[in-house]
Order: structure tokens, then C-alpha cells, then sequence
């Protein structure tokens, strides 16, 4: 009660209206989340390989910039959410207190010890591929944030992205099946963002590559099984996000074939799934749901935006965006430290 009561003083608009929108007063408890954890080292999960003692280190020492948020992922999409927000709304750092922050963090130095972990043998398959592609995420929202801050940044993880987008394409080619799963391992996923930033930066060789691997994995897929989601664990959707990934790829003609094939109960107007429900948010697996209610958001928000024919399917995402963004406020960092990054991107995808 204590926490619907506060969410009713700070949300009053968002929880009353049909269409989430993204406001100052919102923004401003969203990129509190981020900022609380991009400096908080512990509790940590590192994910490391070791070869040997002399490989241990702090979270800090091995990652000097994507050392907090409890995994290396979530602070890069932590950071992804304060810029995008301070992108929207640059009153949020009006004594640029944020953006000093971000330039000492994201200094040259720091970027060349991040790489130097992903230059390890063993360390090939890191963050594969979806820390990859939030990173990708990243990159991209720097290039267009046309600010001092916003260029020395971009210009500074060039380097760190280059080597993840070269990994990319060392490894897509010789993935011979797809990961088809509801946490980070999904290729679609991965593949999505990644997809998203080879157009921003209009890399011909890697925007082929993508959408050749997507038709070798995904162009004769029918029938998704819809009814076997979710997984107790999932924050993505299997089915939605190859939606997502062919949406891209696919020219019309080819999407609508393929869609009406992949998924022939979301052509009624009448389709319907069920939000993810959560039944412990003090727990960090089970909180997975609410990530996954806001991806289904994301996508259809994407969806209806590129064919306006599925505009019968914004209400749909608004549920599922409803019923989870309540709960950030409050969360326990088990939710904390990610969730505000899932519920940004499906906000932003509302608002497009």
C-alpha cells in the first residue's frame, strides 16, 4: 500500500491514462535508478572465466566503466537510459553534475581496459550477444547526441564497439541454429539492436549480414508456439521477438507472408495474451516478467508504428505496460537495476 500510495503522488497522470507517456517528473524518478547503481559495485555478478588466481579482480578493476548495476550488461543499459533520458530532457542535469559523471567514467583510458577483457582467449564469448547489442544500443544514442559530452563519449567507445561489432560478425556465420529462448541468449534479440545500429551508421557489410542470417534462421518458422510463453524466467519473448527482428529485415510483401504464417492468431482482432504476473519482485529471477511485459510492449509499440494494420494491438501493450511500470517505484534492487531500461525503451517506443 505504501508504494501505490507514492506511486499515486508521482504517477497520477500515467496510471489514469491509456497511453503511457513519458514526462519530466517521470524522467526524473527514472533516471534515479541507473544513477543509484552505475557506481555500485556490490553485490556483483561477474561471470568471469578464470584461468588462474592472477585473474582475480574487484568488479572495478576488470570493468572500469560497466562495473556496477550487478552485471556488466545492466550498466551499459543503465547508462543507455541516462543518456536517452538527458537527451529528452536536458533539465535533468542543469548543473551538469550527470554529464561530468558520464565524461570521467567514459574516459579513453577506461574504454582501452574494457577492451583489453574482451581481448582475452578466453574471454571470446562475453556478454554474447546481448550485452553486444545494449551496447550497440549505447553507441547509437551517443552519435546522436549532439552535445560536447554526447561526441567525446561516442567518440571514446567507438573503439570498444568496433571490436564487439567485429565479434558479431566473426560469430553469426558460424551459428548454425538459432537461440530461441526468453532470456539473454536469444539471438533475435541480439540480433534486433544490433540490426538497429548497423542502419544508424549505414554498415552495408553488417546490415547484410544480419539480414541474411535472419532469413536463414527465422524465414520459414510457422505456427510459433505462443501458448508455451511465458517461461517462469523470461523477460524477452521468443515468438514477439523474431516479430520484432523480421519487421526490419522484410520487405512489406515478405513480412506480411511471413507474419500471417509465423503467428495466424495475432491476425484477429480479437487476440489477447496474458501479462506475465509476478508473484515475488524481491525475487531476481521471477522479476524477469515484468522485463518481459514491457518487451511485448516494445514490439508491438514497433509493430503498429511500421504497419499501422496491428493498431489494434496498442491496447494489448498498453496492459502489459501498465501492469508493470507501477512497480519500479520502490523495487528492490533485484529489479532496480535493470528494469528502468526495459520500461524506458518501451516508453520511447510508445511515443515514436
Amino acid at each position: 500500500m505504501k508504494n501505490l500510495f507514492c506511486l499515486l503522488l508521482v504517477f497520477p497522470i500515467l496510471l489514469f491514462s491509456q497511453k503511457p507517456q513519458l514526462n519530466l517528473e517521470e524522467a526524473k524518478s527514472l533516471i534515479q535508478l541507473p544513477l543509484n547503481c552505475i557506481e555500485t559495485e556490490f553485490p556483483n555478478k561477474l561471470s568471469q572465466t578464470l584461468v588462474d588466481a592472477t585473474e582475480l579482480g574487484t568488479p572495478k578493476e576488470l570493468h572500469p566503466i560497466f562495473y556496477g548495476c550487478f552485471d556488466w550488461h545492466s550498466s551499459v543499459h543503465g547508462y543507455w537510459t541516462i543518456v536517452s533520458l538527458l537527451k529528452k530532457f536536458p533539465e535533468l542535469d542543469a548543473d551538469n553534475r550527470i554529464k561530468n559523471r558520464l565524461l570521467q567514467n567514459f574516459s579513453k583510458e577506461n574504454i582501452e581496459r574494457e577492451i583489453d577483457y574482451f581481448q582475452k582467449p578466453h574471454e571470446y564469448s562475453y556478454e554474447r550477444t546481448y550485452g553486444w547489442a545494449w551496447l550497440f544500443k549505447l553507441q547509437e544514442a551517443l552519435d546522436s547526441w549532439d552535445t560536447p559530452t554526447g561526441k567525446e563519449m561516442s567518440k571514446n567507445l567507438q573503439a570498444l564497439t568496433n571490436v564487439l561489432m567485429e565479434r558479431n560478425m566473426e560469430y553469426l556465420p558460424k551459428l548454425n541454429y538459432p537461440i530461441r529462448v526468453g532470456t539473454h541468449t536469444n539471438t533475435a534479440f541480439g540480433m534486433s539492436l544490433a540490426f538497429d545500429y548497423a542502419q544508424s551508421i549505414n554498415h552495408e557489410e553488417f546490415q547484410q549480414l544480419l539480414i541474411s542470417r535472419a532469413k536463414d534462421f527465422y524465414l520459414t518458422d510457422q505456427n510459433c508456439p505462443l501458448n508455451w510463453e511465458p517461461s517462469g524466467y523470461d523477460f524477452l519473448s521468443p515468438c514477439f521477438q523474431e516479430i520484432d527482428l523480421m519487421r526490419k529485415v522484410l520487405k512489406k510483401e515478405e513480412f506480411e507472408i511471413w507474419v500471417q504464417a509465423f503467428l495466424p492468431e495475432m491476425q484477429q482482432k480479437s487476440f489477447n495474451i496474458k501479462v506475465g504476473e509476478v508473484s515475488d519482485r524481491t525475487d531476481g529471477h521471477l522479476v524477469h516478467l515484468d522485463g518481459l511485459n514491457f518487451s511485448r510492449a516494445w514490439i508491438i509499440y514497433g509493430l503498429a508504428r511500421q504497419y499501422p494494420s496491428y493498431n489494434y494491438l496498442i491496447p494489448l501493450a498498453d496492459q502489459h505496460f501498465h501492469y508493470s511500470y507501477p512497480n519500479l517505484i520502490g523495487d528492490s534492487y533485484e529489479g532496480g537495476h535493470w528494469l528502468a531500461s526495459f520500461a524506458l525503451y518501451a516508453l520511447l517506443a510508445a511515443e515514436q
